[in-house]
């Protein structure tokens, strides 16, 4: 019989190849370090940290049927992320995600989803035929939706009856993908997550604060906004209220992954029961831990 997930996690899932320096680096650094592959993607990385919680996220991506790809898929199932609704492509090789880091944080990174663009809509079958939903039975469940994905498939998404009953969870892959979280901050669908400077780009305006950047999202139609700064108070706003809280103070040794760790414990804790003062609180605590390297990569 075949599990059915608790969690729909949509989006990027590849190889995260991330160099780490425990050295300071600027442009032109030639630095000794430490260079990993891992699972990775925003979709996986939110869906290894679901799991930790006891929950069986299913995963909608493309994965090439590639030698990278089989290690992929494999990896997932040990780590009890459910792959049998992925799309996978005989011609699209696996995507990858390459980072630098030092002692200063994030140096670079480049991530290559090419083949998540070009699979577009066929990794939402799912929930078209029947597996997971379709438009006369939607998935009615939690979404961890990511901005890998191009603006024409999360305008699709945003609009598709198949997800109208969703409870839609949404995190730009990067500040430089944030924008693509317009059409839902316009349409007032779905819980954003975001750190400050993603809220900046999406609200055209730099912010001190995550309750100041928090409380405009919402002015600006988002129907929940959940914002980080770094090691500054976070803030989780909707029209009820904005609450507030400081993260723990923690030595950094890793910040790729961070921000997705933080909101699936966040999600993870809501699916729970826990009301959203102590979902960020757990939040907080899921992300301090990872950050300073306790919970495994």
């Amino acid at each position: 019989m075949t599990t059915r997930p608790d969690i729909l996690c949509i989006g990027s899932v590849l190889w995260d190849v991330i160099g780490r320096s425990a050295s300071t680096m600027r442009q032109g650094s030639d630095v000794p370090g430490r260079i990993t592959r891992l699972p990775g993607g925003v979709a996986l990385n939110i869906a290894m940290t679901l799991t930790r919680f006891g929950l069986r996220p299913g995963l909608l991506s493309a994965v090439g049927r590639d030698a990278e790809g089989e290690d992929l898929v494999r990896a997932c199932d040990r780590l009890g992320c459910l792959t049998g609704d992925l799309y996978r492509s005989d011609d699209l090789p696996t995507d990858v995600y390459m980072a630098v880091e030092g002692a200063n944080g994030l140096i670079a990174a480049i991530a290559d989803a090419h083949s998540l663009e070009q699979a577009g809509p066929r990794i939402l079958a799912p929930l078209r035929d029947g597996r997971l939903g379709s438009d006369a039975a939607p998935w009615a469940g939690p979404v961890a939706l990511d901005g890998n994905l191009t603006t024409a498939l999360l305008e699709e998404i945003l609009h598709m009856p198949a997800l109208a009953a969703a409870d839609l969870r949404i995190a730009p892959a990067s500040p430089g993908k944030a924008d693509r979280l317009l059409p839902f901050l316009r349409a007032g669908r779905g819980a954003l997550y975001v750190n400050l400077e993603e809220a900046g780009l999406l609200c055209q305006h730099d912010f001190a604060t995550a309750p100041e950047a928090a409380q405009a999202l919402l002015a600006r139609g988002a129907a929940r906004a959940v914002v980080t700064a770094g090691g500054a108070p976070a803030a989780d706003a909707t029209p009820e209220g904005v609450l507030t809280e400081s993260p723990p103070e923690v030595l950094v040794t890793r910040v790729t992954g961070a921000g997705d760790t933080f909101m699936a414990a966040h999600v993870a804790a809501e699916l729970r029961g826990e009301d959203r003062a102590a979902a960020l609180h757990r939040a907080l605590q899921a992300a301090a831990a990872y950050v300073s390297g306790d919970i495994p990569s």
